[in-house]
């Protein structure tokens, strides 16, 4: 299984951090979390990396019906979305959801995982 549904751009980093965030919005997620891993590792041990960006996107609708299934989901939630420098280009991760159904062996999470499955899709789609 894939850990993630990715997508490559030829923009700049902050064009593409600003597309992703607009693609989310359009498919219901909103971003809770922004965490600036070049930043804070370069602050907290001295550590160098390319531009990197976690986005921890929430669909309320979706982390609703999954809190529902099972409460230890939460600790898999938010969907991170990942936005980081590579070369020439910007590689924008999305979190594979099938994650949380093999995690959890819970069938109850399949159809909240298809149904985010297809909008993190439908928003990695439209950043291309």
């Amino acid at each position: 299984m894939d850990l993630g549904i990715s997508t490559r751009l030829n923009t700049t980093f902050d064009d593409a951090i600003a597309k992703t965030r607009a693609a989310l919005q359009e498919q219901g997620f909103g971003v809770l979390t922004e965490i600036d891993m070049q930043a804070t590792l370069k602050e907290k041990i001295g550590a160098d990396m390319e531009r990197y960006v976690i986005l921890g996107a929430c669909n309320p609708q979706l982390a609703h019906r999954a809190v529902g299934v099972n409460r230890q989901i939460g600790l898999l939630l938010p969907c991170n979305v990942v936005v980081r420098d590579d070369g020439e280009d910007v590689v924008v991760e999305a979190m594979n959801p099938a994650i949380m159904v093999e995690v959890t062996e819970e069938p109850e999470l399949d159809a909240v995982a298809a149904e985010a499955t297809t909008r993190l899709e439908a928003a990695i789609d439209a950043l291309t």
